[in-house]
């Protein structure tokens, strides 16, 4: 079977190699590429690499095949540079037997590719990281090695590279941005790990390790405490931290195990015994002990790589001179990664354990749960070993940790939110996300960084081969799965093994056990979503398809499955499979069979989520029903429909119209007509919210013209969709009285069609009506508690009560319960996502606190939404607000801003919008009487009372009244002020608006005193 993996690709050749076979003889010639191929050979397969072929005087090697490596890259980068450095030193040869010399160059590259299967013999590898690998080395100078840029992320600090400039390559429609390499450092990690980030959740641990400490300074011998811990878990953050803690008092020396290469048993000695100054410090540490020159000869193998190290008195000379250096203050001497340990070397930390008993030392191991699986004795009981296990950060100690790194990187709360989730507690998996999502920008998508998904993909290539086919075929199901699910997608063969296979992948941490599973059978779920995405990634696309249409069509058979419940999970499935058909070529029947069937069950998930509010779920899922679709050459106009409205619902007007375009263009060609016409009332409510040229007649002739052909047709629910077209338009002249009526109408229809939305929607609409009709305060709060009491199931209309609700308790003095209300009305609005509604409902809050009395409060709330509206370009909504706050900003003297606002009310604001027309000329009366233009500023005051009177919304046309009045005050007509005020109390009585007209009668008394008296 062919497999998936993600490689580096080393090729090399010999540059002018036509001239030199002109010069030399053919035998000569085989002779001096034998040698060199002998030699390029051997330093590959030293560094961990796979020739592929020679063919003439190139050479291809992989690294990642057979086996992949998480430093693969590291190591394809290291064999170049030896393979540059060897060939000089062959060249003496070359020169001095037939008179030649060879120059090389080189291309490396990282990339995905397929490959064999290794356990068939087969490596051969194909993918477009092998074609730029290639290309590369021939674009390279003689002598120089170019990087791919896919290359550098994961070797960058072991190296020194110089950038070059773009250029084009065969094939490549980009241009490529190679490196040129210049030196590795030897024994440098590719990536290294940054040990200046706060240290957090670590308290217990790093006290664990200081009172180890403590004890060996307080008392003579060794202690050995192992870390073991995921890699990127902290381990040598911690050590870190221990030894910043202690270094006042001790001397603390590091050294690191190496993975592979020669002469590395003793790698990590070799680094204390250098950081303790070599040879020469070696005689200066010893000058003062009897058996000096002998340890020291000793510990001169031990530097030098001598057939002598590793025996006993190696061993013996290494106790002595740790000895030696705890002489004056306790030693501390930390190993990194003894899993990759030699058994010779951890032989030499088995003697030191059980012989060291003069000096004060502690030695910390650093070590993956890997070396339990080749040494599972090394954690037995023993008096002066211990055991510390780092457990993955809690969550709020994971934010801690994304808070501090935030600082150095721009992050949305959306992208920490991401990268907390994905990174499950993991400080690596955390910091390298927080890179990555800093290099591709905040909305960038969250991929696995190449170095953790080189670290996974080791992991799970050291999988045996049913443990690798489990844990694919989890992958697939996604995050949680069941025992159950994952036997249901093996062959028979496999079954049998699934049980040991998952218990073996819980050993190895790769899954663990899931409890909170909603079902009888074991749950297991994926320790980390990046380790999913990891086996996801490494299976071919052909098998990916096929499994994912196997589990959709199991959950599709599966008795007692909800339906409604599982359609999401179905369509994602289908989605998938579609997917990977799709980019393998596969465009057939069976594709398009897919695509068809896994967007009408996304579509139907999706107008479920639209039907209970869910708009941002709603959106997603109909988008992904669309596309698939369109995909299979079957686009829905119904589904586009339902698109639109969520598109608008959710602050997308653009997007909407764009989408219902299109469905009015599959309804032309498929011929329904009621179907059309829902589409037309759609985009006629679009249209009264985003064009302010638009005539209400216009609005009411298409509801006309589809009213009789839903009537033919007994479509209630099209009936009640005309209805409620008819309603906006009332709603845009802002008569609430015939609004009620006919809302009560489409109601009725909407209920006989069953349709939760449409009922939702005239519920809402209904307490909107409550409030600012001619109902008095009293009676509308008792119609929204009853829409309330109705409606209790239903999240949409929750918020739009608790907006009516709040400014009627304001009318009566209730403040701090409006405010509650509010409050309440925009949480539940952020939480479902409507982001058209959360902005459209700041006016009322803006109302409420007007109403109050609070000018600043209500320029607080109304901004809100004045910012929103004003971004989804909605003048519909935009201009009512902006003239609100346009009164909240004159109320606090800011008269010149206040001016503009309402100019900017008036601009936005179609000409048969009755209340912004009212509403702006307030503002802008006033800001004529300042100006001291008196006559157009008294008959813009009575203009905006006279339009307020083609309403019925009682609040507004006393409102425009106490404007008026204010206007003439501002004119010295204090007489014909107060008889305009009295009109006003008179209103506001009538409504039930207690506090406003309080403040009008508060006014009145201030005009007129003697009159009042």
């Amino acid at each position: 079977m062919l497999v998936r993996k993600t490689v580096t690709v080393l090729f090399c050749d010999v540059a002018s190699f036509s001239g030199l076979g002109e010069r030399l003889d053919p035998e000569s010639l085989r002779r001096v590429m034998s040698r060199y191929f002998d030699e390029m050979g051997a330093v590959i397969e030293r560094h961990g690499g796979t020739i592929e072929k020679f063919i003439g005087d190139e050479i291809m090697a992989v690294f990642g095949v057979p086996r992949v490596h998480e430093d693969d890259a590291l190591r394809a980068v290291r064999a170049a540079a030896e393979m540059r450095d060897r060939l000089r030193g062959l060249n003496e040869e070359l020169d001095a037997q037939w008179g030649v010399r060879l120059e090389a160059r080189m291309g490396i590259n990282t990339g995905e590719v397929v490959a064999g299967d290794p356990s068939a013999g087969s490596t051969f590898v194909t993918g477009d990281a092998v074609v730029l690998a290639k290309r590369l080395e021939q674009a390279a100078d003689p002598g120089h090695i170019l990087l791919g840029k896919a290359t550098y992320p994961l070797v960058k600090d072991a190296i020194s590279a110089g950038p070059l400039e773009s250029f084009k390559v065969k094939g490549k429609r980009d241009e490529v941005s190679p490196l040129r390499l210049d030196e590795v450092e030897h024994g440098a990690p590719g990536l290294a790990r940054r040990l200046d980030a706060p240290l957090v959740g670590r308290a217990v641990e790093l006290a664990t390790l200081e009172d180890a400490f403590a004890r060996v300074a307080a008392e003579p011998g060794l202690h050995l405490v192992t870390v073991l811990g995921s890699a990127g878990i902290g381990k040598s953050r911690l050590a870190a931290e221990l030894v910043a803690s202690v270094g006042g008092r001790a001397r603390t020396l590091t050294g690191r195990c190496l993975p592979y290469g020669e002469g590395i048993t003793f790698w990590p000695l070799v680094q204390l015994l250098r950081e303790a100054g070599g040879e020469d410090g070696i005689a200066s540490e010893l000058a003062a002990t009897d058996d000096g020159d002998v340890v020291a000869e000793g510990l001169r193998a031990v530097l030098g790589n001598a057939s002598t190290a590793g025996s006993e008195e190696t061993f013996w000379a290494i106790r002595r001179f740790l000895e030696a250096l705890a002489n004056e203050r306790p030693l501390l001497v930390v190993f990194e990664d003894i899993h990759w340990a030699e058994p010779t070397f951890l032989d030499l930390l088995e003697y030191l354990v059980g012989w060291t008993r003069r000096a004060s030392i502690l030695v910390v191991c650093l070590a993956r749960r890997e070396l339990l699986d080749k040494h599972p004795a090394w954690v037995g009981p023993r008096p002066n070993t211990s055991l510390i296990a780092l457990d993955p950060l809690s969550a709020k100690e994971a934010e801690a940790l994304l808070t501090g790194l935030r600082d150095e990187a721009t992050l949305t709360d959306d992208t920490m939110e991401r990268i907390t989730i994905a990174a499950e507690g993991n400080p690596l998996f955390i910091e390298q996300l927080v890179a990555m999502a800093e290099e591709n920008g905040a909305n960038g998508d969250l991929r696995i960084p190449p170095s953790i998904q080189a670290l996974l993909a080791e992991r799970l290539d050291r999988l045996s081969g049913s443990e690798r086919a489990v844990v694919e075929r989890a992958a697939v199901i996604g995050r949680e799965f069941t025992r159950a699910q994952v036997v249901s997608l093996c062959t028979n063969e496999l079954q049998a093994a699934v049980g040991a296979s998952l218990m073996a992948l819980i050993r190895k941490e790769l899954v663990r056990p899931d409890t909170s599973a909603a079902t009888s059978d074991d749950g297991f779920r994926f320790r980390h979503v990046l380790i999913r995405d990891a086996a996801y990634d490494g299976m071919p696309k052909e098998v990916r398809a096929q499994l994912h249409q196997r589990f959709a069509a199991l959950l599709e058979e599966t008795p007692g499955l909800p339906r409604a419940e599982i359609e999401e999970i179905i369509g994602y499935h289908l989605e998938r499979a579609h997917a990977c058909r799709s980019e393998l070529g596969l465009d057939d029947e069976e594709t398009d069979r897919v695509a068809r069937s896994g967007g009408e069950r996304l579509a139907s998930a999706g107008r479920r989520a639209l039907a209970r509010g869910d708009v941002p779920g709603a959106v997603n899922l109909l988008e992904r029903a669309a596309a698939l679709l369109d995909a299979a050459g079957s686009p829905d106009a119904r589904v586009l429909l339902d698109l639109g409205a969520g598109l608008r619902e959710q602050g997308d007007p653009l997007g909407a119209d764009s989408v219902l375009t299109k469905a009015a263009a599959a309804v032309e060609a498929d011929g329904d007509e009621r179907l059309g016409l829902l589409v037309l009332i759609e985009r006629s409510v679009l249209r009264m919210y985003r064009d302010p040229e638009i005539e209400l007649r216009e609005v009411l002739d298409v509801a006309e013209q589809a009213t009789p052909v839903f009537e033919d047709a007994g479509d209630e629910l099209g009936l009640s969709r005309a209805w409620g077209l008819v309603a906006e338009a009332h709603w845009g002249k802002a008569r609430f009285g015939a609004m009620e009526e006919v809302l009560e109408r489409a109601l009725g229809y909407a209920e006989s069609a069953g349709d939760r939305r449409q009922v939702t929607w005239i519920l809402g609409s209904l307490a909107r009506v409550a409030m600012v009709g001619p109902r008095p305060v009293d009676e509308a709060v008792q119609r929204c508690v009853e829409i309330r009491e109705r409606s209790r199931s239903e999240p949409t209309v929750q918020p739009v009560v608790d907006s009516m609700i709040a400014v009627l308790a304001a009318m009566t003095g209730q403040h701090e319960t409006a405010r509650e209300h509010y409050a309440r009305s925009r949480e539940a609005l952020e939480e479902l996502g409507m982001r058209v509604h959360l902005a459209s409902m700041q006016m009322y809050a803006g109302m409420a606190e007007l109403i109050a009395g609070d000018a600043a409060a209500a320029e607080r709330e109304l901004r809100r939404g004045f910012t929103s509206l004003e971004q989804m370009g909605l003048p519909g909504y935009f201009a009512t607000t902006a003239a609100l706050l346009a009164k909240a900003v004159w109320l606090q003297d800011r008269h010149q801003e206040a001016e503009r606002l309402a100019r900017a009310c008036r601009e936005a604001a179609a000409d048969e919008d009755l209340v912004s027309h009212v509403l702006w000329r307030g503002t802008h009366a006033k800001a004529l009487a300042l100006a001291e233009k008196n006559d157009e500023a008294e008959g813009v005051a009575r203009e905006s009372v006279r339009l307020s009177r083609q309403t019925d919304f009682v609040n507004m046309q006393a409102d425009a009244l106490v404007d008026l009045a204010e206007t003439l005050v501002l004119l010295g007509r204090d007489d014909d002020a107060g008889k305009t005020l009295q009109d006003a109390v008179a209103l506001y009585e009538a409504k039930g608006n207690a506090v406003a007209g309080a403040a009008a009668l508060a006014m009145l008394t201030s005009v007129v005193p003697a009159r009042t008296a």
